[in-house]
């Protein structure tokens, strides 16, 4: 850890403590606040996106059978548990049982990558923070599922008429509105940037 004292224009102080991961700056009467910092906050995100994820599919094992559906919504929704060996909508889902591993690797790697990525975002940059941090625990609630069961639990089942959506969980819903706030923001971003320009 390292700090840095600057004097700012009106006479003030300001204090940057770094080291290579974050860097906070405490001000001192007026100096702007910028670096980097804030994640552990953003991670809570995570946390609260993994305890939603694991209970719901606890609670779904618990009170369904394999493939039961209870109506939630007629016509619209219904809990159905379903088991997904492979990754969105059952892609690699008849393999032998190496995506397994392949997805867990995968979800690893990723999940890894986000969170670097999530302490290196500029101190109230929420536009990409709280994207970041669902898809994160995401990535995270399935991965728990693959490595203790094998497979991902689904349970919600979304339809209109015959025509039904794949079975999904807490944890798809958290990586698919995350990516979609970052496809987004990323768009206005630049619109945002070329009006400027």
């Amino acid at each position: 850890m390292s700090m840095a004292l600057a004097r700012c224009g009106n006479g003030s102080e300001r204090r940057e403590f770094s080291n290579s991961a974050a860097s906070i700056v405490v001000d001192h009467g007026g100096c702007a606040m910028k670096g980097r910092g804030g994640a552990s906050a953003w991670l809570l995100l995570s946390l609260l996106v993994i305890v939603l994820d694991q209970s719901t599919k606890l609670l779904a094992l618990a009170k369904l059978a394999p493939y039961e559906s209870r109506a939630v919504i007629d016509g619209l929704l219904d809990w159905t548990l379903a088991f997904n060996t492979g990754a969105a909508f059952s892609f690699l889902a008849a393999a032998d049982g190496w995506q397994r591993w392949l997805f867990a690797a995968l979800a690893v790697g990723i999940s890894c990558a986000l969170i670097v990525w999530l302490t290196r975002l500029p101190r109230g940059d929420w536009r990409n923070a709280a994207p970041l941090a669902l898809i994160i625990g995401g990535a995270l609630g399935n991965l728990i599922d693959r490595l203790r069961l094998g497979h991902v639990v689904d349970f919600i089942d979304v339809y209109w008429g015959n025509s039904h959506w794949p079975a999904f969980n807490i944890a798809d819903s958290a990586i698919c509105v995350g990516a979609v706030m970052l496809i987004v923001f990323g768009l206005f971003a630049g619109k945002a940037a070329d009006k400027r320009g």
